[in-house]
């Protein structure tokens, strides 16, 4: 994912007196009639446009369901969206305008690595909790009390990457990856635990991206003669890219991709670019794994068919996507910690997360909203399993897992090839 700029000063929130938390946070403890609202910050226009809509339609898929089990202590919730654009200079005055401006908000999914960096800290001095997409190493060690993350890091990734790679045989690597800070978080460690393996990189480009033709670049490129391509570009730089590729060499070379790659615009630009053959023959991409099975995942996929105005091709790619699966588990997440701290203030309920989340003997494990809730009132401790899977977060706020390789089908459509483990991820890395 994305993001760059130093901390930058915060605007004193002055709806402190009226909104809880000092930032429209939620309502006093104990039951209520208001709207608790849970925003989407992240970007929806700029080169990754693409996150902000996916986070949005699991929103409110989780709302959806929260609601119809009767809300969160008489409160329901309502989705909210905040366009960051996937720049810091315009993330900054947004999340303090969200922050001001917004009533009842007591949680928001993200921010995304374009903007988390400049944009926690004000989430966190405003006591807002998080459960931030950013992939960026430094939050592993995050200090930030409301900071969460429910996917891996971008350095995890690159070990992922890295152990699918060499398995298959391949031992000579070019990188191609956007010159945006968040494209570059994954290269450090991707380049580590690829040499650490026996690989070498004989290639390493940071495109500019958007550009009408990177022929030199390409060219530059296939003179090492790599045996296989990791990359993360945005979908018109990997449709200009992979085109022009096929062309110079008469055919694609093996590539592997990020997350980012087994999204729809990404997949729909590059097919239309190289052909849906070339793509299924030559691409793989590596995302964090996510069962597609079960009564927590049938839940998942059953609220987001539900969901009014979602076109049936991102149904079918949303379906099976983990982030999608991710934020609608901590919208979940949040919700069944507010029951836990009988209270929606976030600065209440904040504490409570991991309450509702860990693994513990005697705990009776959820898989919906509505099954928590009836557990909580009934006085049982709970361990909530969504649609992703566990959320183990360790002291730093972090849950991290394995990750699984899906291979192109359609533009709407991927399929999973296999797994690399956890631990075959902490045994490179550690």
């Amino acid at each position: 994912m994305k993001g760059t700029v130093t901390r930058i000063g915060l605007l004193v929130c002055l709806a402190c007196g009226v909104m809880a938390g000092c930032g429209g946070g939620g309502s006093a403890s104990g039951s209520g009639h208001g709207t608790i609202a849970f925003y989407s910050f992240n970007p929806f226009s700029g080169p990754d446009a693409a996150f902000g809509p996916e986070m949005a339609v699991a929103c409110d898929a989780a709302v959806n369901l929260i609601n119809v089990a009767g809300g969160v202590m008489g409160h329901k919730g309502r989705c909210g969206t905040q366009d960051t654009h996937g720049d810091p200079a315009d993330a900054v005055p947004a999340a303090n305008q969200m922050v001001a401006a917004t009533g009842g908000l007591v949680g928001v999914l993200g921010p995304s690595s374009d903007e988390a960096l400049a944009t926690v800290p004000i989430l966190n001095q405003a006591h807002i909790p998080m459960f931030a997409d950013t992939g960026q190493a430094a939050f592993d060690h995050s200090t930030y009390p409301y900071f969460w993350r429910i996917s891996p890091a971008d350095d995890v990734k690159g070990y992922a990457m890295s152990i699918w790679a060499y398995a298959h045989g391949f031992r000579n690597a070019a990188l191609v990856f956007g010159n945006d800070v968040g494209s570059q978080s994954d290269v450090p460690t991707l380049i580590k635990a690829f040499q650490k393996l026996g690989g070498r990189i004989v290639s390493n480009l940071s495109l500019t991206l958007d550009q009408s033709s990177y022929r030199s670049e390409i060219e530059r490129m296939l003179s090492a003669h790599p045996q296989v391509i990791f990359t993360e570009v945005d979908p018109q730089t990997a449709g200009t890219f992979l085109a022009e590729l096929k062309q110079l060499n008469g055919r694609l070379i093996p590539i592997i991709g990020t997350e980012t790659s087994l999204e729809a615009p990404w997949l729909q630009a590059t097919s239309a670019a190289v052909g849906d053959a070339a793509l299924r023959r030559y691409f793989v991409g590596v995302q964090p794994y996510a069962p597609t099975a079960g009564p927590a995942y049938q839940a998942f996929d059953s609220a987001l068919h539900k969901v009014k105005g979602i076109s049936a091709s991102n149904i079918a790619l949303y379906s099976t996507d983990p982030f999608a699966m991710g934020y609608y588990d901590s919208i979940t997440i949040m919700a069944l910690a507010m029951l836990a701290a009988k209270s929606t203030t976030p600065s209440a309920y904040n504490d409570k997360i991991m309450t509702v989340t860990e693994p513990r003997s005697g705990k009776k494990i959820v898989s919906t909203y509505a099954e928590g809730k009836a557990a909580i009132a009934k006085g049982q401790p709970i361990q909530f399993v969504g649609a992703s899977g566990p959320a183990v977060f360790n002291k730093w706020h972090n849950s991290t897992g394995a990750f699984e390789i899906a291979s192109f089908i359609t533009a709407g459509k991927v399929q999973v090839l296999g797994e690399v483990t956890a631990a075959q991820i902490a045994q490179l890395s550690g």
